[in-house]
């Protein structure tokens, strides 16, 4: 009874060993029995000839030797026979050539068989739980999860979730004005799950942009439910972001869905982000429509698109441009990432003649300088004339460069002024001749 007493004692304590690391019953179950068939292995070269029984509901493990029954001094293999004598005080009916199960008690094989025992169940106890957290969080990625911020560094924050596994949140994954404590729950998404040498990492992410799209997920019914359809997102996190949705019910407007009365449901996703503002736009596949919609708060006048190397051309009202641009360039950025078209945007000045587009100088400008000003803004010979020298200077030429710009431009509404001016005296004879 004692020995039995100790082997219930002994995988009992495996059996807490499994509660701790959340292995499910016939997973520990194998492990068990595999472990101990190692090390039967090592003690009798073989486990062939061995039964192990594991009885999960009373907790203990019974190991039966099968042997075969010989004569009385003809044992040749004692890992495998018995003789009959001794074969008959455990099956007094057996004959010569039959089997009997003998049942052996592990503790009998001392104590490094037992510490070797242990030893392998930790092993693979330890791999069983590295490979049940690699796919448990590979089948999460995309997902958001929660967890409790458990250590916080200069270059990454340690998270656990509610299983007390490990996920790691670096700094770039952090929204700019993300500020954590101690035992503070925190929202993130499943960016990546790494397996390097059978040890998983797991990255989650807050900047991610399917973040984003799993938030409207959550706060939205009909985006979960497959009603509306985020078909494009674009951000800069903590700062700004667009997302396009289509709904495929005609009853269903998409815009408002999304941001809900009196904005309800976008706020949500807003305070989550940090006060990141967001832009819900209704998606077309007219890219020329989807452009300008991109481009809002801005009011579009024309666009010329080249399909071939994916460019927009958008031309605006001049006190329309700076909307389109946007606080630091963002608004423009957003929609060229939304939309995948590289936006460049002009002043359009059909109704004011005096003015001249740039490109209307290149035999006298070199084009890298003409890019360089058209992307500060200045695409027109006023824009910059106009222009400040601090903004100028933003295009990052030589001053020689700029006084040769500035020179060429002053130069052609020179020349339009003397013209003027070469007609007014005609004019005036000719008024004093009618006289």
């Amino acid at each position: 009874m004692a020995k039995k007493a100790e082997s219930v004692n002994m995988v009992d304590r495996f059996a807490e060993f499994k509660e701790l690391k959340n292995i499910d019953k016939t997973t520990m179950i194998s492990v068990l029995e595999e472990s101990f068939r190692k090390v039967l292995a090592n003690t009798f070269q073989s486990d062939e000839n061995f039964d192990v029984i594991m009885n999960p509901d009373k907790g203990d493990c019974e190991i039966y030797q099968n042997l075969e029954v010989v004569p009385d001094g003809e044992v040749e293999n004692k890992n495998m026979q018995i003789g009959l004598t001794e074969a008959r005080e455990i099956d007094p009916e057996c004959e010569v050539g039959e089997e009997v199960s003998k049942q052996i008690f592990f503790q009998d094989f001392g104590r490094r068989a037992i510490l070797t025992l242990r030893q392998t169940l930790s092993t693979k106890i330890l791999d069983l739980q590295k490979d049940a957290i690699y796919t448990k969080f590979k089948e999460l990625e995309g997902e958001i999860v929660t967890g409790e911020v458990h250590q916080i560094w200069k270059k990454e924050i340690l998270l656990l979730d509610e299983d007390q596994n490990e996920m790691m949140m670096p700094k770039d994954e952090q929204i700019h004005s993300d500020f954590f404590h101690k035992g503070e729950m925190v929202r993130a998404i499943v960016k990546k799950v790494e397996n390097i040498n059978n040890n998983p990492k797991v990255i989650v992410s807050r900047t991610d942009e399917r973040f984003l799209r799993q938030l409207f997920e959550q706060e939205v019914p009909e985006v979960r439910d497959g009603l509306i359809t985020i078909k494009a997102v674009a951000r800069v996190p903590g700062e700004r972001a667009k997302i396009a949705v289509e709904s495929y019910d005609d009853r269903i407007d998409p815009v408002g869905a999304c941001v809900g009365i009196k904005g309800s449901r976008i706020h949500g996703i807003v305070r989550e982000l940090r006060g990141e503002n967001i832009d819900v736009i209704s998606y077309t596949s007219n890219p020329k429509l989807f452009i300008q919609r991109a481009l809002s708060p801005a009011k579009v006048n024309s666009i010329r698109l080249n399909e071939d190397t994916k460019k927009a051309e958008v031309f605006l009202h001049p006190e329309e441009v700076s909307l389109a641009i946007g606080k630091q360039g963002l608004n423009i950025k957003l929609a060229s990432a939304l939309t995948g078209y590289t936006i460049d945007v002009y002043r359009d000045i059909e109704d004011d003649e005096e003015d001249i587009y740039l490109d209307e100088f290149a035999d006298e400008i070199d084009g890298w300088v003409i890019d360089q000003l058209k992307a500060i803004g200045l695409s027109t010979a006023k824009a910059v004339l106009n222009a400040s020298t601090s903004k100028l200077e933003q295009a990052d030429l030589e001053e020689d460069t700029i006084e040769h710009v500035l020179s060429v431009l002053k130069a052609e509404f020179e020349d339009e002024d003397e013209d003027e001016e070469a007609s007014s005296p005609a004019e005036e004879s000719t008024s004093e001749n009618a006289e």
